[in-house]
């Protein structure tokens, strides 16, 4: 399965009410794939260069993004917003 992982972390932070507080990327799975071959893509640049293909008949009806995304817990928002107050 071609699968597209994207990590998370901190891409940097932001001052909100006069306190610095972290801006977090999450960590994302995507697999494109192309409903009628059946085929996954390694990236969205292969898929849209099959549709612009005029040696294939795929269309951007064919072509599926499935997106997992891995959510924090609350704990670990908390924790990286430094809040002890509960």
């Amino acid at each position: 399965m071609a699968i597209i992982k994207q990590e998370g972390g901190v891409i940097g932070s932001t001052t909100i009410n006069g306190v610095e507080v972290p801006i977090v990327s999450v960590p994302t799975e995507i697999v494109i794939k192309n409903l009628r071959t059946n085929t996954e893509y390694d990236s969205e640049e292969a898929a849209d260069a099959d549709i612009a293909d005029p040696n294939t008949e795929t269309t951007h009806a064919d072509v599926q993004k499935s997106v997992k995304v891995k959510v924090a817990k609350l704990v670990d928002i908390i924790g990286l917003s430094g809040r002890t107050d509960g």
